[in-house]
């Protein structure tokens, strides 16, 4: 643990509750891609396939979880809850996400620490973490209407 690795889970956390802030308490998505939120969820899911195979610490274990929960739960709200889903644009988020992940499987079979299924894995989400903010980039030059609560969270996470 370093104070560079503390400092970015701290970010990616305060951009994830800002952005849960806002779904939760608006009960709205605008400005919002779905697509970087499910890249996210990806990302999420496959790093951290090692949750219940490798203790490495309470805290690591801990921002595991809230990183597994809050991706999957912020997908949950833009796809499926009544009012929150209303107000996702899905004509102006038409990056397509899924062309992302194969050149980014590709580099992880390729470049990895370990050829195992945990470390292609975790190569895979490092790669695809490095891509994955772009469908929310193209969405907001689409848009050009950001919001204060939606500049905050893609600073936070940038």
């Amino acid at each position: 643990m370093n104070i560079f690795r503390l400092a970015g889970d701290m970010t990616h956390l305060f951009s994830v509750l800002v952005l849960l802030l806002k779904i939760h308490t608006i009960k709205s998505c605008a400005g919002v891609s779905l697509k970087t939120q499910e890249l996210y969820a990806i990302v999420f899911t496959t790093r951290y396939l090692d949750l219940f195979t490798t203790y490495i610490s309470l805290y690591n274990t801990i921002m595991k979880l809230i990183f597994l929960g809050s991706s999957i739960s912020i997908v949950w709200y833009m796809r499926h809850h009544k009012m929150v889903r209303r107000s996702y644009d899905k004509d102006q988020d038409t990056f397509r996400h899924y062309l992302l992940m194969l050149p980014c499987l590709l580099l992880a079979l390729l470049i990895n620490e370990k050829f195992t299924c945990l470390e292609v894995m975790w190569a895979f989400s490092l790669y695809l973490e490095a891509v994955a903010i772009l469908p929310q980039l193209v969405l907001l030059q689409r848009t050009r209407n950001i919001d204060n609560l939606t500049g905050q969270y893609v600073l936070l996470l940038g």
